[in-house]
């Protein structure tokens, strides 16, 4: 059942707004976007014409897989389906069975040191998984941010199912806040993560920094080929605080981003973009960064992860407690954007598609800034258009 009960006029007026939120519980007002971007953000291939998504959609909560999740964050899809949570607070990896909703704990990821907005974040499996039985992990320790990864062996006993951690990429800038943290294999089966500045800004146009990136690297952590620079591992700059990467049918990578106090942003991005933080915030600053695809305020957004599905971006709110859609055709939106489910479930942490054409949406009220309730926190299994 919703854990919150609007009016119909609240709802409908909420579902209606298009805003923008900078960063997670920060000020600001309630906006409609300004509109599709007709910037340089990219393009479909050459001599094709890209599939529109439907100006409209729709969403269905059909089941609600489990409940009980304590400050869940990243989250990762085996190849049967199960589902493996990582809870921010306490460092621990739990799978969650994709029918019965089932928790097992695999156990505690060493070294995690949980404060404020820094814990075990992001997850991601091996691109061969079938092979290696590899969980990647990007985490907050007592000295930086991290990535690891562990041997997941579901033979043994359930709290004792990870190996030891090996750590493939280390020196990712520490705060209280701003740590970034979403991690994914690519297309390409590379390994990108999302980090964040920490509080400051300068970091973000510093390419000698890992704060304020999107990172490109081997599944050993190392440059990849192609990158901007051969021996670097940051594929993009001018972040504040990256929360999700997806990509959508044409390969091309898309991330959400917490703004300050005026914007968060929706980015396609590319090789070697400047994203404007911190003289640009949305689709303000101009000069030579790359304009946000879309933009929200504050009180309607503070975004974290993204999902591709059905030719749309999907986009989970914290602060703004909804669920985003953004229909695009090709790299362009064809619409404003969609909300649904506001103030439902509360603050949406993670979305991810279930394979079947449908989105997992997990919640976060138990991440310290919400106001959990019985049954909190929740995987909820969403039939989408």
């Amino acid at each position: 059942m919703p854990r919150r009960t609007a009016t119909a006029a609240l709802t409908a007026a909420l579902l209606l707004a298009a805003g923008c939120s900078s960063g997670d519980g920060s000020p600001g007002a309630a906006g409609k976007s300004t509109g599709p971007s007709r910037g340089a953000t990219g393009s479909a291939a050459p001599h094709s014409t890209p599939s529109a998504a439907p100006a409209k959609g729709s969403v269905q909560v059909v089941d609600t897989l489990t409940t009980g999740l304590d400050s869940p964050w990243g989250v990762a899809v085996l190849p049967g389906g199960d589902l493996l949570v990582a809870s921010r607070d306490t460092g621990k990896i739990v799978k969650v069975d994709g029918e019965s909703g089932k928790k097992t704990e695999l156990g505690s990821v060493p070294g995690v040191a949980a404060d404020g907005e820094g814990g075990l974040l992001g997850l991601a499996v091996s691109s061969t998984f079938g092979a290696d039985h590899l969980v990647y992990a990007y985490f907050t320790t007592a000295s930086d941010n991290r990535i690891a990864r562990m041997i997941y062996n579901d033979r043994r006993p359930a709290g004792d199912q990870l190996g030891a951690p090996d750590t493939v990429f280390k020196g990712i800038p520490k705060g209280h806040i701003h740590n970034g943290g979403r991690i994914a294999f690519g297309p390409d089966k590379m390994l990108y993560a999302g980090t964040g500045e920490t509080g400051d800004g300068e970091q973000a146009q510093d390419k000698d920094s890992l704060g304020g990136k999107i990172l490109r690297m081997t599944p050993d952590g190392e440059p990849v080929h192609g990158n901007p620079s051969a021996d670097s591992v940051v594929y993009s700059y001018g972040h504040r605080n990256v929360q999700g990467l997806a990509w959508d049918a044409g390969k091309r990578l898309w991330a959400s981003e917490f703004g300050q106090d005026t914007w968060d942003e929706l980015n396609l991005i590319r090789p070697d973009g400047n994203y404007g933080w911190p003289g640009a915030e949305g689709r303000s600053g101009g000069g030579s960064s790359v304009r946000p695809v879309e933009q929200w305020r504050p009180a309607d957004a503070s975004p974290s992860g993204i999902a591709y599905a059905k030719g749309s971006v999907w986009m989970a709110g914290l602060r703004g407690e909804r669920l985003w859609r953004v229909p695009l055709r090709g790299t362009e939106p064809v619409a404003e954007p969609q909300a649904f489910l506001a103030g439902k479930y509360g603050r949406l942490r993670t979305v991810v598609p279930t394979g079947d054409g449908g989105l997992w949406l997990v919640t976060s009220e138990t991440d310290k800034r919400g106001t959990p309730e019985k049954g909190d926190d929740r995987i909820l299994r969403l039939k989408i258009t």
